[in-house]
């Protein structure tokens, strides 16, 4: 059965939301604060992380660089304002989704369902490493080299950039990747492809590479275009 780690220092939302766990066949284990969220993390070792921004001791966004040190579970970061700000700043240090309070249980469970139907999805493609020119992604260990320098992306910034490179020259609309990539009932809208894309480009782009690049097809979407096999 899988596990799935809540972090609130609301009592109340973490009992609605361990009880809608239950329904879906998870065991939830609790943690009311951010120092109590990192020793539960490392003592049940979750399939999931709900967690909050605002929290005691530790917020929610030093709790998921933690994580990240160690672990590329998946993990949904849940704000009370819905600032745009904290959404980045989650996605950047590394999470995979946010939901904004206030809100319903059933999407916060659908949510989950979606993305470890994807990570099933993706697991099944682990063992892989693909490479064009001066860059390598490898997707078993989540690692990305560019003129042998390891780039330090997210999660979902590999999986993204797996998907375009291992399609070279395909173009895929928004929808197409919003659907590939957060699953077809994710909650969000293309915009979500949009910032992502953004941050790829800006950590790519910090060392040379002329011979291919991710390139907008404006008003469809996105494609890696590749120019090494024209030399």
């Amino acid at each position: 059965m899988s596990i799935i780690l809540i972090t609130d220092d609301n009592k109340q939302i973490t009992s609605i939301l361990a009880e809608y766990a239950k329904k879906e066949g998870f065991t939830p284990k609790i943690a009311l604060d951010g120092l109590e969220a990192i020793d539960l993390f490392h003592k049940v070792h979750p399939d999931i992380v709900l967690l909050d921004v605002m929290m005691p001791k530790m917020d929610g966004f030093e709790v998921c660089r933690e994580i990240r040190k160690t672990s590329n579970v998946p993990i949904i970061m849940i704000t009370a304002r819905g600032e745009d700000f904290e959404k980045i700043m989650g996605l950047d240090i590394g999470a995979d989704d946010y939901i904004v309070k206030p809100f319903s249980p059933g999407e916060v469970m659908a949510r989950v369902r979606a993305i470890l139907r994807r990570i099933v999805r993706v697991d099944e493609q682990k063992h892989q490493e693909y490479a064009y020119d001066n860059l390598k992604v490898n997707l078993d260990d989540y690692v990305v080299t560019l003129n042998d320098q390891i780039v330090s992306l997210t999660k979902k910034e590999i999986e993204l950039l797996w998907t375009l490179i291992t399609n070279k020259n395909k173009v895929f609309s928004r929808d197409n990747l919003l659907n590939s990539l957060w699953g077809y009932d994710y909650f969000g809208d293309s915009r979500t492809v949009d910032s992502h894309i953004k941050r790829l480009r800006a950590k790519l782009d910090a060392s040379p590479h002329d011979t291919w690049e991710i390139k907008t097809i404006w008003g469809v979407g996105y494609k890696f275009e590749g120019k090494a096999d024209e030399k």
